[in-house]
């Protein structure tokens, strides 16, 4: 039996890292019912409303304040409409939902997130790689540097580079030159292992690696300066420390444990 999605409220979905394929089934469906979507027309792939149906409309965000943003969403649910906002990655990053949240709570209207696939996982499946490898590296620091929105005086990239572990910085590719140095300044070594993965898991996906000594000369050359991802760690190197996890005896001990 099909799903009929509430018409009462806006359903946020996460649009994954690029693929049209990399979207929730959840979310799929949802875009199947939408009469209303509003998407990132610079960021998501728009192969992905052609799972809308014939005579959705479909509002490009990209030159949209919030206000009108807010305005489309309430015009299209007073009217019965099955409104979308369709954002790029995993809402919980970036994704700048709270204050549209709260727009429309103010106004008596009720909204629901559908996650997605993120571009940091993204970018670790296009490259066969996993942040977290026994004994070089457990953890994983999702961050950023300053633009437009500052960062917290604590979450500066030379207080994380301390802890020398896997990191996926966003929002910075433009800066990659400034990012390395200040990474080096922090702790890690010169050497460490980069890449950086532009558009991932799109068509046009473009990787670059290097080291934190070299990676701004590469990506300058690569002619990369937005919507990628950079990727810093020795969870990039090539010596590994493999979990015992699947080894004969420890899965008996496991077992019995």
């Amino acid at each position: 039996m099909t799903q009929i999605y509430d018409t009462r409220k806006v359903w946020f979905v996460g649009a994954g890292p690029g693929d049209k394929e990399l979207i929730t089934l959840k979310g799929y469906r949802i875009l199947q019912q939408a009469e209303v979507v509003i998407y990132a027309g610079s960021l998501i792939n728009p192969e992905l409303l052609d799972y809308c149906p014939e005579g959705a409309e479909c509002h490009d965000s990209a030159a949209l304040n919030l206000e009108q943003i807010i305005e489309l969403m309430e015009n299209g649910v007073r009217a019965g409409k099955l409104v979308v906002r369709l954002q790029t990655g995993d809402l919980s990053l970036y994704g700048s939902i709270r204050e549209q949240g709260e727009v429309l709570t103010e106004r008596g209207i009720g909204y629901e997130s559908v996650p997605g696939i993120s571009a940091f996982l993204g970018a670790a499946a296009q490259l066969g790689v996993e942040y977290t490898v026994p004994e070089v590296s457990q953890s994983l620091i999702i961050t950023r540097i300053e633009g437009r929105t500052p960062m917290p005086p604590l979450e500066q990239l030379e207080s994380f580079a301390r802890h020398q572990t896997s990191m996926a910085i966003f929002l910075s590719v433009q800066r990659i030159h400034r990012v390395a140095e200040r990474l080096i300044e922090g702790g890690y070594p010169a050497d460490t292992p980069v890449a950086v993965v532009y558009k991932a898991t799109w068509p046009d996906c473009q990787t670059v690696r290097g080291t934190l000594a070299d990676i701004a000369e590469q990506v300058r050359e690569a002619g990369i300066r937005k919507t990628a991802l950079i990727m810093v760690g020795a969870f990039l190197g090539e010596e590994y420390h493999y979990s015992k996890l699947y080894d004969a005896g420890f899965s008996h001990e496991y077992r019995k444990a």
